[in-house]
């Protein structure tokens, strides 16, 4: 691992003649779908020259810190734009009868293996810390070593949507449970100026839906997306080979008479909901030094078929808070490469 980050190199290496840059730390938050905006922010504060020593992670923070410091960032990006809602289908093994979750990830977790293979923590170029959440103490967790995809995996496991994940001889949860914009995270981890991707900043754009008879901050209904694609074999079959077995839990689930918020709707809403107030509390007491706040409050957390929308806000986030990334730089006395 380089011991001054910068993709191997340290501060003076990358930025030439200035020496006294501060060591960036980059702390992407949880947000379900609207995590692919941290791609369009990591292009962007590239594009400006600033790149960060140190990356922490929540949920899906974490999987794209990680796989941008494993050097697979455009690998995700292609990936993300490709989805379409029956590919997304198509990714999930919907499990209603067993496991602590509705859907079980292995699919998920085998196309992060195509990519990543056995890469360890320890093995990335910088130091990078992905955040769970320990189910049986609450407590906090830091994973910093161990097979990378195994702790993205644990990072993002949502509970009652994903199972927990065995890490360590630890049963691990959602890191967005406890600390959903990890900044405390690249503080300890050495860290003097922190940058913050907060996801769940925008209030505004979550009343953008006008006229919805409920909620809407989920996006659309994966249960229901799966049972339009019911057969007439009593299995649920979609274009990219999918099958759940249907029986009276199941049918229970996907009941046609009902008009209020869906199961899944209310899971991920809930989740949103108790994220974002703690992100809240978080962050009023471990403030970053440059606040970036994505607009994604109409964007729905399982629109995973959005990406163009999120990594161009992404970008245009890092465009609006660039004044406030070249102050931070100077007072660390160094002139930015902006």
């Amino acid at each position: 691992m380089a011991a001054d980050g910068g993709n191997g190199q340290g501060p003076g290496n990358r930025y030439g003649q200035h020496h006294h840059r501060p060591r960036i730390g980059l702390a992407l938050g949880a947000g379900v779908a609207r995590g692919w905006a941290h791609i369009g922010v990591l292009r962007a504060l590239a594009r400006y020259g600033i790149e960060a020593d140190i990356v922490c992670g929540s949920s899906v923070g974490a999987l794209v810190g990680g796989l941008h410091l494993a050097g697979k960032l455009d690998a995700l990006e292609e990936w993300t734009r490709s989805l379409t809602r029956m590919k997304i289908v198509g990714y999930l093994d919907l499990r209603l009868r067993q496991g602590g979750g509705l859907i079980g990830g292995d699919r998920l977790v085998a196309e992060m293996r195509h990519h990543l293979g056995d890469v360890r923590i320890e093995e990335l170029p910088n130091p990078f810390a992905a955040i769970a959440t320990d189910l049986v103490t609450g407590h906090e967790v830091w994973m910093r070593n161990g097979p990378l995809v195994d702790a993205l995996r644990a990072s993002f496991s949502l509970p009652g949507v994903f199972p927990p994940v065995r890490f360590e001889g630890r049963w691990m949860v959602d890191g967005a449970l406890v600390n959903p914009v990890p900044v405390s995270a690249c503080r300890a981890l050495g860290a003097q100026m922190v940058i913050a991707v907060n996801l769940a900043a925008d209030i505004i754009g979550k009343s953008r839906r006008p006229g919805a008879a409920v909620p809407t901050a989920a996006g659309f209904d994966l249960l229901k997306l799966i049972d339009e694609e019911q057969g007439p074999d009593g299995e649920s079959k979609s274009r990219a080979g999918f099958r759940v077995p249907i029986g009276a839990l199941s049918r229970r689930i996907f009941r046609r008479d009902y008009e209020g918020p869906s199961l899944f709707g209310v899971m991920v809403s809930s989740l949103g909901i108790v994220t974002d107030r703690i992100a809240r509390s978080r962050l009023a007491g471990e403030p970053p030094d440059v606040h970036i706040t994505p607009r994604l409050g109409h964007i729905g957390l399982s629109e995973f078929d959005r990406a163009d929308d999120c990594i161009r806000e992404g970008e245009a986030a890092v465009e609006r808070v660039l004044p406030d990334l070249q102050d931070a730089l100077r007072v660390f006395g160094y002139a930015p490469p902006v």
